[in-house]
Order: structure tokens, then sequence, then C-alpha cells
């Protein structure tokens, strides 16, 4: 049956302790299969985000983490991704990104499990497989130009939200619903060549700083300092060992300020799900609402 709440929208479905630790393992299995094909490949990656701070503050996952992070400078990335055609173990794993799965709105690729689901509340209508994922995230270039970065930075933020219409016109209310029903009707084809040349653009030759395009950066710089994804080195993650950045805590700083002060109980931000289907023996629920 879908209820629905007092908005008249889709309540989410918070994760209990068992299902987020069993989501988990799934991605840690996904993480593993990353580091083997890049390791085999000579692809350089490293963990990212709230991976690279679990594996500093909390030697694995954050606890109340949902998602993984994998981070490919461009060109690297663009390796990655073709090495899947041909090195991914496609008994048990599958690749996303806008180039090979229609109807895909976002702009970084996603490795998925098959034979699970994980829904995230108010994208149930998207028409692709969506099974357990972690975010393979590729990094762009962003000028040396202050200024020129803030314009980059601009072009960021469009882009992002052109990718976010076809969710925010489901789930947004007001004149935001209608901005983004304007913005979905941007052709799916014109709007990725766009970003494509976008891409190819920024990349033309290296610089200080760099970014994923399609996702937020924090502070004022727009950018992260491609030195901390330079030099990498193995780092224990849940026990494995798993490539991450030698330089970290500038790249942590940057990112979450004081990392390894805890957030408070109300700020450890887990994302509503509306379905979850774990795999063989582990636990399963589904919460389709």
């Amino acid at each position: 049956m879908n209820e629905m709440n007092e908005q008249g929208k889709r309540p989410g479905y918070n994760l209990t302790e068992r299902e987020l630790r069993d989501l988990q393992l799934v991605e840690l299995e996904m993480l593993l299969e990353v580091d083997r094909i890049c390791r085999k490949c000579g692809i350089k990656y490293c963990i990212s985000a709230g991976t690279m701070l679990g594996a500093v503050r909390h030697g694995g996952f954050i606890p109340w983490d949902d998602d993984a992070d994998v981070a490919f400078l461009r060109p690297e990335y663009e390796k990655f991704r073709e090495a899947c055609e041909t090195e991914l173990d496609k008994s048990r794993f599958y690749f996303q990104d806008y180039r090979n799965t229609e109807g895909y709105r976002w702009g970084y690729g996603k490795l998925r499990r098959k034979g699970t689901e994980f829904i995230r509340l108010n994208q149930e209508f998207m028409p692709y497989e969506q099974g357990i994922f972690i975010d393979i995230m590729p990094y762009d270039n962003v000028p040396d130009n202050y200024v020129l970065r803030a314009v980059n930075n601009f072009q960021c933020f469009l882009y992002r939200k052109i990718f976010w219409s076809a969710v925010g016109r489901k789930s947004a209310t007001g004149f935001t619903k209608l901005v983004f029903e304007l913005l979905y009707r941007i052709p799916e084809k014109k709007l990725y060549r766009s970003y494509d040349r976008f891409i190819a653009r920024c990349d033309r030759k290296p610089t200080k700083r760099i970014r994923i395009f399609a996702f937020p950066v924090p502070g004022k710089e727009f950018g992260y300092l491609r030195s901390s994804f330079d030099e990498l080195k193995e780092t224990e993650f849940e026990g494995v060992m798993l490539m991450g950045m030698k330089d970290y805590d500038t790249y942590l700083r940057y990112k979450y300020g004081d990392y390894m002060t805890l957030p408070p109980v109300e700020k450890r931000k887990v994302h509503p799900v509306s379905k979850i289907k774990l795999i063989e023996n582990k636990l399963i629920r589904e919460k389709n609402r």
C-alpha cells in the first residue's frame, strides 16, 4: 500500500542498525572490487569524503553512514570506466553512468550490487535498476584564477540543479517545483553534450585545484587541492587495505573542519529510503510505501 503523509508525500524509512551494517558490508564488497580492478589495471584511485573520514576516525565506515565514495582524477576515472567493460565481475556487479544508462541523472558513476535494491526516498520512479551502490567520483580541473573559479562554481551549480530536476520536480513544492519542471524539459542528450564539452574545456591542462562538477564543494575556494590526491598510501578500512590520501589532514580539514570531533546526534546524516533489499542470507527488509 502506498501510504502518504499529511503533505501527500511518501514517508521515508530509516534503516535499522542491523540493516545499516549489512548495507555497509555489501558496499565493502564493492570497494574491494574497485581496488582489485585498479591494482590489476594500474589505475590510481583513493577513498574519499565520508569513507576517508571513516578510515581515519573509525577505522572503517562512519557508524551512521549509508554510502561509500571512491575518487579518481578524470583520466583515471575514464580508465576505470573502460576497465569495467572487461574486468568487472558482472555476475555480481554493474557500473552506471550517464553514458551507459538511459535516464541516469547524476554527473558521476555508481557501482552497484546485483540482486539488491536500495532506493532512496523520492527516487522510486527513476527509470533504471537501483541496487546497493558506491559512488565513483571523477575530479576535474577548476581555474587557478579565483574569479574564473567562482564562475566555474556557478556553472557547476546550474548543471547540478538540472541533473537533480528529475527528482526535484517530484519532491519539491511551490515555485521550486515549477523551476525543476522547467529544467527537466531540457533534452537529456543536449544536457550531456553540453556537460561533456564543459568537462573537456576545464580539463585542457592541470590546475592547482580540482572538484566533482556535479557535487557541491565546501568553503570559498571552490575546489580541493590537487596535491591531496597526488600522493596516496595504503589505508586500513574495515580490516582491509585500500588506497587513501597520504595528506588526508588537509583534505578532511577543508571538507569537515574539526573532523575528529563527532557531530551532534541530530547532525548525523542518514538518507531516508523507500526500499531496501539485501542479498542471499543477509537480512532482507523491504519498505515500499
